[in-house]
C-alpha cells in the first residue's frame, strides 16, 4: 500500500551490532580513514562494496620527508643567501654554484612530490 511517504535511511529501521569497546573504535577509524561515518562504512561492507581509504599514509609519510627535505633545502638557501658573515670565506663562483645546486634540489623535490600525490591519485580512481 503506497501511503505517498518516501522510505529513505532515517525512516527504515537500523540494524544494530554489538561490539566492545576495541572493536568500536577500530571501526570508526576505519571509517574514518575511508573518509565515511561508522554507518556508512558498515553499511558499504555489508552490501559487497570494496571501501577504499582516502589516504595511502605511507604516500603521506613519503610526501612528508619530502617535504622536510626542501624545508631543510630552503633554510640553507636562505642562510646562504642572508648570512653576510659566512660568505665572505666563499668565491661568488662558489656561492653561485651552491645555490644553483640546492635550487635544482629543489626542483627535484617538487617534482618527486608531483609523482608521489599522482600515484596517490591515480589509486583513488
Amino acid at each position: 500500500m503506497d501511503d505517498g511517504k518516501q522510505v529513505t535511511r532515517k525512516s527504515s529501521p537500523p540494524i544494530k551490532v554489538y561490539c566492545l569497546p576495541d572493536e568500536k573504535e577500530q571501526i570508526e577509524a576505519q571509517a574514518r580513514a575511508a573518509g565515511l561515518s561508522s554507518a556508512a562504512y558498515l553499511r558499504q561492507l555489508g552490501l559487497g562494496f570494496e571501501v577504499r581509504g582516502i589516504l595511502d599514509y605511507e604516500k603521506v609519510d613519503e610526501l612528508a620527508k619530502i617535504s622536510a627535505d626542501l624545508g631543510r633545502l630552503g633554510g640553507l638557501l636562505k642562510m646562504w643567501l642572508s648570512n653576510d658573515e659566512r660568505l665572505q670565506q666563499f668565491s661568488e663562483a662558489q656561492i653561485e654554484k651552491t645555490i644553483k645546486v640546492a635550487m635544482e634540489r629543489i626542483e627535484e623535490g617538487q617534482e618527486e612530490m608531483r609523482r608521489v600525490m599522482q600515484t596517490v591519485l591515480m589509486q583513488q580512481r
